[in-house]
Protein backbone atom coordinates (compact mmCIF):
# COMPACT_ATOMS: atom_id res chain seq x y z
CA UNK A 1 0.00 0.00 0.00
CA UNK A 2 1.43 3.58 -1.26
CA UNK A 3 -1.04 5.69 0.30
CA UNK A 4 -4.48 5.49 2.03
CA UNK A 5 -7.01 8.59 1.16
CA UNK A 6 -9.14 10.35 3.78
CA UNK A 7 -11.86 7.45 4.51
CA UNK A 8 -13.32 9.57 7.83
CA UNK A 9 -16.70 10.60 6.43
CA UNK A 10 -16.90 7.10 4.98
CA UNK A 11 -16.16 5.54 7.98
CA UNK A 12 -18.92 7.45 9.46
CA UNK A 13 -21.46 6.25 7.11
CA UNK A 14 -20.27 2.39 7.60
CA UNK A 15 -21.02 3.06 11.08
CA UNK A 16 -24.91 4.83 10.49
CA UNK A 17 -25.61 1.91 8.09
CA UNK A 18 -24.01 -0.85 10.88
CA UNK A 19 -26.99 0.66 13.16
CA UNK A 20 -29.58 0.02 10.65
CA UNK A 21 -28.98 -3.31 9.64
CA UNK A 22 -28.83 -3.97 13.62
CA UNK A 23 -32.43 -2.40 14.14
CA UNK A 24 -33.73 -4.23 11.25
CA UNK A 25 -31.96 -7.74 12.11
CA UNK A 26 -34.20 -6.87 15.56
CA UNK A 27 -37.52 -6.58 13.88
CA UNK A 28 -36.92 -9.33 11.51
CA UNK A 29 -36.38 -11.44 14.66
CA UNK A 30 -39.11 -10.55 16.44
CA UNK A 31 -41.75 -11.52 13.35
CA UNK A 32 -39.94 -14.61 13.27
CA UNK A 33 -40.34 -15.32 16.94
CA UNK A 34 -43.59 -14.76 16.42
CA UNK A 35 -46.09 -13.56 19.65
CA UNK A 36 -45.01 -13.82 22.91
CA UNK A 37 -47.48 -15.67 25.51
CA UNK A 38 -47.39 -12.66 27.96
CA UNK A 39 -48.93 -10.75 24.31
CA UNK A 40 -51.63 -13.45 23.68
CA UNK A 41 -52.40 -13.22 28.10
CA UNK A 42 -52.64 -9.53 27.30
CA UNK A 43 -54.81 -9.56 24.83
CA UNK A 44 -57.08 -12.31 26.24
CA UNK A 45 -56.94 -10.19 29.46
CA UNK A 46 -58.32 -7.23 27.55
CA UNK A 47 -61.10 -9.63 25.78
CA UNK A 48 -62.31 -10.47 29.15
CA UNK A 49 -62.53 -6.97 30.14
CA UNK A 50 -64.29 -5.67 26.80
CA UNK A 51 -67.02 -8.64 27.15
CA UNK A 52 -67.80 -7.96 30.70
CA UNK A 53 -68.14 -4.40 29.74
CA UNK A 54 -70.39 -4.76 26.99
CA UNK A 55 -72.94 -7.47 28.92
CA UNK A 56 -73.07 -4.96 31.67
CA UNK A 57 -74.15 -2.52 29.51
CA UNK A 58 -76.63 -5.12 27.45
CA UNK A 59 -77.94 -5.73 30.74
CA UNK A 60 -78.13 -1.69 32.00
CA UNK A 61 -80.05 -1.13 28.38
CA UNK A 62 -82.65 -3.55 28.87
CA UNK A 63 -83.52 -2.98 32.77
CA UNK A 64 -83.84 1.02 31.23
CA UNK A 65 -85.89 -0.38 28.13
CA UNK A 66 -88.37 -2.36 30.31
CA UNK A 67 -88.53 0.68 32.41
CA UNK A 68 -89.64 2.91 29.06
CA UNK A 69 -91.87 0.53 27.82
CA UNK A 70 -93.57 0.22 31.44
CA UNK A 71 -94.36 2.92 33.07
CA UNK A 72 -92.10 5.60 31.14
CA UNK A 73 -90.07 6.12 34.20
CA UNK A 74 -87.15 6.96 32.53
CA UNK A 75 -87.03 9.92 28.73
CA UNK A 76 -86.20 8.91 25.45
CA UNK A 77 -82.66 10.54 25.80
CA UNK A 78 -81.79 7.95 28.79
CA UNK A 79 -82.74 5.20 26.61
CA UNK A 80 -80.61 6.38 23.67
CA UNK A 81 -77.73 7.35 25.72
CA UNK A 82 -78.29 3.27 27.25
CA UNK A 83 -78.39 2.25 23.64
CA UNK A 84 -75.03 3.60 22.33
CA UNK A 85 -73.23 2.86 25.58
CA UNK A 86 -73.69 -0.60 24.26
CA UNK A 87 -72.79 -0.79 20.72
CA UNK A 88 -69.87 1.01 21.74
CA UNK A 89 -69.30 -1.76 23.94
CA UNK A 90 -69.95 -3.72 21.96
CA UNK A 91 -67.85 -2.53 19.15
CA UNK A 92 -65.04 -2.71 21.53
CA UNK A 93 -65.33 -6.10 22.48
CA UNK A 94 -64.65 -7.02 18.49
CA UNK A 95 -61.83 -5.11 18.51
CA UNK A 96 -60.62 -6.86 21.46
CA UNK A 97 -61.37 -10.15 19.74
CA UNK A 98 -59.61 -9.29 16.58
CA UNK A 99 -56.76 -7.97 18.63
CA UNK A 100 -56.41 -11.40 20.09
CA UNK A 101 -57.27 -13.39 16.96
CA UNK A 102 -54.64 -11.44 15.72
CA UNK A 103 -51.99 -12.30 18.51
CA UNK A 104 -52.59 -15.67 18.42
CA UNK A 105 -52.07 -16.11 14.19
CA UNK A 106 -48.88 -14.23 14.50
CA UNK A 107 -46.84 -12.21 11.93
CA UNK A 108 -48.20 -12.31 8.03
CA UNK A 109 -45.47 -13.73 6.14
CA UNK A 110 -46.03 -10.67 3.32
CA UNK A 111 -44.65 -9.17 6.61
CA UNK A 112 -41.85 -11.54 7.26
CA UNK A 113 -41.05 -10.79 3.68
CA UNK A 114 -40.77 -7.29 3.66
CA UNK A 115 -38.58 -6.91 6.89
CA UNK A 116 -36.17 -9.67 5.16
CA UNK A 117 -35.65 -7.84 2.04
CA UNK A 118 -35.35 -4.68 3.53
CA UNK A 119 -32.36 -6.02 5.85
CA UNK A 120 -30.95 -7.98 2.22
CA UNK A 121 -30.85 -4.18 1.28
CA UNK A 122 -28.93 -2.54 4.40
CA UNK A 123 -26.39 -5.60 3.93
CA UNK A 124 -26.22 -5.31 -0.26
CA UNK A 125 -25.42 -1.47 0.75
CA UNK A 126 -23.09 -2.82 3.20
CA UNK A 127 -21.11 -4.59 0.53
CA UNK A 128 -20.87 -1.46 -1.10
CA UNK A 129 -19.26 0.79 1.00
CA UNK A 130 -16.83 -2.11 1.95
CA UNK A 131 -16.20 -1.64 -1.29
CA UNK A 132 -15.81 1.68 -1.89
CA UNK A 133 -12.98 1.57 1.31
CA UNK A 134 -11.12 -0.68 -0.36
CA UNK A 135 -10.89 1.79 -2.96
CA UNK A 136 -9.60 3.97 -0.65
CA UNK A 137 -6.05 2.40 0.13
CA UNK A 138 -3.14 3.12 -3.34
CA UNK A 139 -1.85 -0.46 -3.89
CA UNK A 140 1.21 -0.69 -5.87
CA UNK A 141 0.39 -2.74 -9.29
CA UNK A 142 3.64 -4.87 -8.57
CA UNK A 143 6.85 -4.75 -7.07
CA UNK A 144 8.82 -1.43 -8.18
CA UNK A 145 10.73 1.97 -7.09
CA UNK A 146 8.66 5.26 -6.76
CA UNK A 147 10.20 7.53 -8.99
CA UNK A 148 8.09 10.70 -8.04
CA UNK A 149 5.02 11.21 -5.89
CA UNK A 150 2.72 13.89 -7.50
CA UNK A 151 0.58 15.06 -4.96
CA UNK A 152 1.08 15.53 -0.91
CA UNK A 153 -0.83 14.80 2.26
CA UNK A 154 -3.70 17.05 1.74
CA UNK A 155 -4.21 17.14 -1.51
CA UNK A 156 -7.54 16.77 -3.70
CA UNK A 157 -7.25 13.68 -5.45
CA UNK A 158 -9.40 12.31 -8.30
CA UNK A 159 -9.40 9.37 -10.44
CA UNK A 160 -7.87 10.92 -13.33
CA UNK A 161 -5.51 12.48 -11.08
CA UNK A 162 -2.08 10.17 -10.87
CA UNK A 163 -0.39 10.09 -6.74
CA UNK A 164 2.34 8.48 -7.60
CA UNK A 165 5.19 7.35 -10.85
CA UNK A 166 6.58 4.25 -10.59
CA UNK A 167 9.20 2.39 -11.89
CA UNK A 168 8.49 -1.32 -12.34
CA UNK A 169 12.02 -3.44 -12.25
CA UNK A 170 10.42 -6.45 -14.25
CA UNK A 171 10.24 -6.78 -17.87
CA UNK A 172 11.82 -3.55 -19.77
CA UNK A 173 11.36 -2.85 -23.36
CA UNK A 174 12.84 -0.05 -25.85
CA UNK A 175 10.68 2.21 -27.89
CA UNK A 176 11.64 2.57 -31.63
CA UNK A 177 9.77 4.02 -34.31
CA UNK A 178 9.32 2.28 -37.78
CA UNK A 179 8.37 3.48 -41.50
CA UNK A 180 5.49 2.16 -43.82
CA UNK A 181 8.17 0.84 -45.85
CA UNK A 182 10.31 -1.70 -43.51
CA UNK A 183 6.67 -2.45 -41.22
CA UNK A 184 6.58 -5.51 -43.74
CA UNK A 185 9.69 -6.76 -42.55
CA UNK A 186 8.73 -6.63 -38.87
CA UNK A 187 6.91 -9.33 -36.87
CA UNK A 188 6.80 -10.44 -33.38
CA UNK A 189 9.31 -12.32 -31.94
CA UNK A 190 11.63 -10.85 -34.24
CA UNK A 191 14.95 -11.07 -32.43
CA UNK A 192 16.75 -7.42 -32.10
CA UNK A 193 19.76 -5.76 -30.46
CA UNK A 194 20.11 -2.36 -27.89
CA UNK A 195 23.26 -0.23 -27.88
CA UNK A 196 23.35 2.30 -25.39
CA UNK A 197 25.90 5.44 -25.70
CA UNK A 198 27.63 3.93 -22.36
CA UNK A 199 28.65 0.84 -23.98
CA UNK A 200 28.60 1.09 -27.79
CA UNK A 201 30.24 -2.09 -28.21
CA UNK A 202 28.11 -4.30 -25.97
CA UNK A 203 24.67 -5.29 -27.33
CA UNK A 204 21.47 -6.08 -24.80
CA UNK A 205 19.74 -9.01 -26.41
CA UNK A 206 15.90 -8.84 -26.95
CA UNK A 207 12.89 -9.04 -29.56
CA UNK A 208 10.39 -6.90 -31.01
CA UNK A 209 6.86 -7.69 -28.50
CA UNK A 210 4.86 -5.02 -29.86
CA UNK A 211 3.89 -3.42 -33.27
CA UNK A 212 1.43 -0.60 -33.23
CA UNK A 213 -1.54 -1.06 -35.32
CA UNK A 214 -1.88 2.86 -36.25
CA UNK A 215 0.33 5.22 -37.70
CA UNK A 216 1.81 8.43 -36.02
CA UNK A 217 3.87 11.43 -36.51
CA UNK A 218 7.85 10.72 -35.90
CA UNK A 219 8.68 12.29 -32.02
CA UNK A 220 11.21 15.35 -32.03
CA UNK A 221 13.30 12.93 -30.19
CA UNK A 222 13.95 10.75 -33.37
CA UNK A 223 16.81 12.01 -34.87
CA UNK A 224 16.58 11.12 -38.45
CA UNK A 225 15.94 13.95 -40.58
CA UNK A 226 14.15 12.35 -43.86
CA UNK A 227 11.41 10.99 -41.19
CA UNK A 228 10.60 14.07 -39.69
CA UNK A 229 7.56 14.70 -41.55
CA UNK A 230 6.54 10.88 -41.78
CA UNK A 231 4.27 8.69 -40.48
CA UNK A 232 6.21 5.81 -38.34
CA UNK A 233 4.64 2.51 -36.78
CA UNK A 234 6.22 2.23 -32.66
CA UNK A 235 7.58 -0.80 -31.83
CA UNK A 236 8.63 -2.16 -28.58
CA UNK A 237 11.53 -4.19 -28.37
CA UNK A 238 11.17 -6.22 -24.75
CA UNK A 239 15.26 -6.36 -23.35
CA UNK A 240 16.85 -9.03 -21.37
CA UNK A 241 18.70 -6.24 -18.83
CA UNK A 242 20.29 -8.56 -16.28
CA UNK A 243 23.00 -6.13 -15.51
CA UNK A 244 20.34 -2.99 -15.25
CA UNK A 245 21.98 -1.10 -17.72
CA UNK A 246 18.62 0.39 -18.99
CA UNK A 247 17.09 3.52 -17.25
CA UNK A 248 13.76 5.20 -18.28
CA UNK A 249 14.23 8.07 -20.98
CA UNK A 250 17.68 6.83 -21.87
CA UNK A 251 18.36 6.98 -25.52
CA UNK A 252 19.59 3.60 -27.53
CA UNK A 253 19.83 2.32 -30.78
CA UNK A 254 17.86 -0.38 -32.12
CA UNK A 255 18.76 -2.99 -34.64
CA UNK A 256 16.29 -5.82 -35.75
CA UNK A 257 17.46 -8.98 -37.45
CA UNK A 258 17.22 -8.87 -41.24
CA UNK A 259 17.38 -5.07 -40.96
CA UNK A 260 20.23 -2.66 -41.40
CA UNK A 261 18.76 -0.94 -37.99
Amino acid sequence: MLARLDTCELNLQIQKLNAQIASQQSTVDKLHNGTRPEEIQRAESGVRQARAAAEHAAGVYRRKQDIFNSIAGISQQELDNALHDMEAKNAALAAAEAALQEAEAGPRQEDIAGAEAGLQALRDEQLRYIYLLSQYELQAPDDGVIRSRLLEAGDMASPSRPVFKLSLPGKKWVRAYVPETELGNIYEGQKARVYIDSRPGMAIQGQVGYISGTAEFTPKTVQTEELRTSLVYEVRIYVEDTDNLLRLGMPATVRIAGRGE
